[in-house]
């Protein structure tokens, strides 16, 4: 039986059975695991409070057999993240990124991969806790995300040929990855979307320096709602799914694409 002892983060925690805990965990080394936690409804010793959303713990996880369930034997708080349950705003953004790595990191994945998405996932939710939310942090924080998980798109030159845009006005398109240049963009190009440069400068230094920093960068209205086309169909494109917290987070933040997503899911639609 493998022992693991390691970092991680609380994903999600849902009750199994009478008394035991089914926890998805994100680990440095391993990523996505789930673990069940026997007892820990019953035994306030074993688990003291540990198991909550959010949470940063040390673990000890046995497994009897690689990319199987583990077996929680230990977990230790290193720091609860207080502060993003006692703000709206901040709860609902935790929750929504904490849900998308619950998505889609990787299980038993690289090392690398998995060092880079748990170090995002920790340093995302310290930055939470010091800053005050907004539809811009959101945007940031995502964009911040997909860097994370390999999929930083192109913001300053051209993907196909890496020239430098030379108008204000420039081509960004999800499937070819990002910014195209006037010769391989253009009218006509199906998923064309067409945006400021100032707007893909202003994301793209958003990828540079501490996270924790982002709280002090802003968007103009137009870069604000130009950013949200572009992370809308980036999520659609790559991800394919809306995740259950986004609702909640459009009516906690607002956001020009956020606010309208949510009106039109609460507008009761006619019966037959």
């Amino acid at each position: 039986m493998a022992v693991i002892e390691d970092e991680a983060i609380v994903l999600r925690a849902v009750e199994y059975g009478e008394s035991d805990l089914i926890a998805h965990l994100l680990m440095p080394d391993i990523g996505r695991l789930t673990v069940i936690a026997k007892y820990a409804r019953k035994s306030q010793r074993r688990f003291p409070g540990s198991l909550d959303l959010f949470n940063h713990l040390r673990v000890r996880v046995s497994r009897k057999r690689p990319q199987g369930l583990g077996f929680l034997e230990r977990g230790v708080l290193v720091a609860p993240f207080l502060a993003l349950r006692a703000d709206p705003g901040r709860y609902a953004l935790a929750s929504y990124l904490v849900e998308w790595m619950d998505r889609v990191a990787p299980e038993d994945g690289t090392r690398a991969d998995t060092r880079r998405i748990f170090g995002f996932t920790v340093s995302a939710l310290g930055a939470l806790e010091r800053a005050q939310p907004d539809p811009t942090l959101r945007l940031f924080l995502e964009l911040r995300a997909f860097d994370a998980l390999g999929l930083r798109p192109g913001l300053r030159h051209c993907v196909r040929c890496g020239a430098e845009p030379g108008a204000t006005l420039v081509d960004f398109h999800v499937a070819d990855g990002g910014l195209l240049c006037g010769a391989h963009g253009g009218e006509g190009r199906e998923g064309r979307l067409q945006v400021h440069l100032g707007t893909l400068r202003a994301l793209d230094k958003s990828l540079e320096g501490e996270i924790g920093a982002l709280g002090r960068l802003r968007l103009s209205p137009q870069a604000l709602v130009e950013a949200e086309e572009i992370l809308f169909r980036f999520h659609r494109f790559h991800l394919g799914f809306e995740l259950k917290s986004q609702r909640f987070l459009g009516q906690s933040l607002g956001g020009a694409r956020l606010t309208a997503a949510t009106a039109h899911a609460n507008t009761p639609r006619p019966r037959d």
